[in-house]
């Protein structure tokens, strides 16, 4: 949900839509200060709820066996696959669960307003749905992606610590002209992380779990490394978004994630900058690998 400034647009007058209008794919100047928006659940078609019914059940059909078995059980959360969530109503049910919510924006946006609403306990959903004709595959997250992707995590109170956690580090960071470093680590964990479980390795990476193809490839494939987490190497290692990845980082529990990014970074970030940045893909001596799962 990540976005350089200069991608969205700045400066430009809110405007306000009428009952049962929907801000248009990409309207920035529907966004409050903070970049939140009304989803206005009622504008959806009826053909954009048979789309995301499509999209969710083809997934969920896929998550056993590939899939962390506490996203397995927090999925559910999301409701009845049949027509896309109101936000209003999943915050409800966050709430009571993580003392999280969801809410809407338009798109991509700032590194700042992103850090600042993960911060408050908030995570940013994409109001609209991709089209029928990007079905295998969309260029920004969508609708589906981060609520399918990222939300049910947000039930587990270890994981959901961990991204208020990350929020507050992000703000810092920005301080610090070291937020590609942290990117690094939201893309390797949040968006394509595997954890090792005594079943074998399982994602939690919303942007494997969202994904039809790189669900089975980050598990099952013997192309990619997979490499234990370290957080220095994480924020040394270039990544991929234009392809499936070339190297996950598996975690061994969330407990350890959690412990791993609570420590004060400004250190880290000072150490990493002296050492040389890592292609995705490489595999450096020593460093412990896991093999397929499948």
């Amino acid at each position: 949900m990540l976005a350089n400034e200069k991608a969205v647009n700045q400066g430009v007058a809110p405007v306000t839509y009428g009952q049962g209008e929907r801000p248009p794919r990409g309207d920035y100047a529907s966004a409050r200060a903070d970049y939140a928006c009304d989803q206005n659940w009622s504008a959806y078609t009826a053909q954009e709820h048979d789309l995301y019914r499509r999209l969710y059940e083809r997934q969920a059909s896929q998550l056993e066996g590939l899939a962390c078995d506490e996203f397995i059980e927090a999925v559910q959360h999301l409701g009845a696959p049949h027509q896309i969530p109101r936000f209003d109503e999943l915050s409800e049910t966050l709430r009571r669960a993580t003392r999280w919510e969801v809410v809407a924006v338009p798109g991509l946006i700032p590194e700042e307003a992103f850090f600042a609403l993960l911060a408050k306990r908030k995570f940013p959903v994409t109001g609209w749905i991709r089209k029928p004709e990007e079905f295998e595959y969309v260029v920004e997250p969508d609708v589906f992606h981060d609520l399918f992707g990222h939300v049910p995590l947000l039930f587990n109170p270890m994981f959901a610590d961990y991204m208020q956690a990350y929020g507050a580090g992000g703000l810092k960071a920005s301080r610090l002209d070291a937020c590609e470093l942290l990117a690094r680590l939201y893309w390797y964990t949040v968006e394509f992380g595997l954890i090792d479980t005594p079943r074998g390795l399982r994602a939690y990476g919303a942007g494997i779990l969202s994904s039809a193809g790189e669900l089975r490839h980050s598990v099952c494939s013997p192309q990619p490394s997979r490499v234990a987490f370290d957080l220095q190497r994480i924020m040394r290692t270039r990544y991929k978004i234009d392809s499936y990845q070339a190297t996950y980082f598996v975690i061994e529990s969330f407990q350890q994630l959690f412990e791993a990014t609570s420590p004060d970074f400004t250190p880290i970030y000072r150490s990493v900058r002296e050492l040389p940045q890592i292609d995705a893909g490489a595999v450096l001596p020593g460093e412990r690998q896991y093999a397929a799962s499948c």
